[in-house]
């Protein structure tokens, strides 16, 4: 028969997980989650198990499983690698009336897991009649939909308001969960060419998009121009979106317009996003930070030359350090960095990487030194927008896998 669906309120009650291993430390995580006051029985346990008995989060009674351990429990997880313990387990549950997942043969339990996915205060729960591949890809579509609009869980319409949402480096899949949900449910969209332009196809026709994109030396919309959209269509009573690259308080002007909504008295969510600055040296197969080589990561905006009276960057100091320098913005001006940073105390042949359009399709990246990578930035026609990664890590490879 097909078994009986239901929401356990495990707050507060006595649960016990017979065993300790990977099974075991799956099942904790969610129980933890809905509150349950979780007792393992086992003489050993995996190191995030033991990591959470330690924090407090579970009681560890360390040894084989005996009569009376499930003495007052409300719901039992029997998942030793021993299936004579766990019929034992599960034997005496039924003699005490707890229901019992057995990990290792789930037709002799009394109740089964099913594979749960959350989203936004929603849990979604599917059985498949013992078939747990199919339960959890069942499972994880329907979470994916929920999460990018394409099943809309709305009970009422969005409030108006504006939404500052970090697209990414690019890549439309490594925009946010969150900032993908929001986007689908905009009402206006306020983007600008960093963004993950993928995704735009992908709104409702009704969606009002508006161009806001900022050309390196070139067309560019007035700050202040945006900051007013944003305002104005929030008070209409429109939910905007403000689609970023990269993250909106990482040199993207995000705090400018989040102060204009507040002064305005319009409401603003923030979503982070995954920042170009340690994204795109990431695909092109440069760590910023590795062990031993670098302990230390400054992100430097490149947009005002050194000794221009506007520049905030002490660049002697960062000459002085030996991690890693990442530099935005900083294409057009890269003569200059390199100079002051060796006048500072690099090294001349300290390596650097450059990553032009990073996580895109036609991302490509070279790498050089600080005497040499102007020199090679003009030759190979690299141009904005470009991650440039000072310090030993830009001279880390490691071979690619092949077969």
């Amino acid at each position: 028969m097909d078994p009986y669906l239901v929401g356990l309120d495990l707050g507060g009650r006595r649960v016990v997980v017979v065993g300790g291993g990977a099974v075991a430390q799956r099942r904790i995580t969610g129980l933890l989650a809905a509150g349950a006051d979780v007792e393992v029985v086992a003489p050993e346990v995996t190191p995030a198990v033991e990591g959470m008995a330690t924090a407090g989060e579970v009681r560890w009674s360390v040894r084989t499983y005996r009569d009376g351990d499930l003495d007052s429990a409300w719901y039992v997880v029997a998942c030793t690698d021993d299936p004579a313990v766990n019929a034992a387990v599960g034997a005496d549950a039924e003699a005490r009336r707890i229901f019992c997942v057995r990990a290792d043969d789930a037709p002799a339990g009394s109740a089964v897991t099913p594979a749960v996915g959350h989203h936004d205060g929603l849990t979604v729960g599917v059985l498949a009649g013992r078939r747990p591949r199919r339960s959890a890809a069942v499972r994880t579509a329907l979470v994916e939909a929920l999460q990018t609009g394409l099943v809309d869980d709305s009970a009422e319409p969005v409030h108006p308001g504006v939404a500052l949402i970090g697209g990414g480096p690019g890549d439309p899949e490594l925009i946010t969960v969150r900032g993908r949900r929001l986007l689908a449910r905009a009402d206006v969209v306020v983007t600008d060419r960093l963004g993950p332009r993928d995704l735009l196809d992908t709104l409702a026709p009704h969606v009002e998009v508006i161009d806001a994109s900022k050309i390196p030396y070139g067309r560019a919309m007035n700050q202040a121009r945006i900051n007013e959209l944003l305002v104005e269509h929030a008070r209409a009573g429109r939910f905007v979106v403000r689609l970023k690259g990269g993250d909106p308080y990482v040199f993207g002007r995000g705090f400018e317009e989040a102060l204009a909504c507040a002064e305005a008295g319009v409401p603003v969510t923030v979503v982070p996003g995954v920042t170009s600055a340690f994204a795109a040296p990431a695909v092109a197969d440069v760590p910023v930070s590795h062990r031993g080589v670098a302990h230390e990561i400054v992100v430097v905006s490149g947009h005002v030359a050194p000794g221009d009276p506007r520049s905030l960057v002490d660049w002697p100091a960062l000459g002085r350090l030996r991690g890693t320098l990442v530099l935005l913005m900083a294409v057009e001006r890269i003569d200059a960095f390199a100079t002051a940073l060796i006048e500072g105390g690099r090294p001349a042949d300290t390596p650097v990487a450059v990553v032009q359009d990073g996580t895109m399709r036609i991302q490509r990246s070279l790498r050089a030194t600080l005497a040499t990578v102007a020199d090679a930035v003009r030759e190979q026609g690299i141009s904005p927008p470009a991650v440039i990664v000072v310090g030993p890590v830009a001279g880390l490879a490691h071979e690619p896998v092949t077969g």
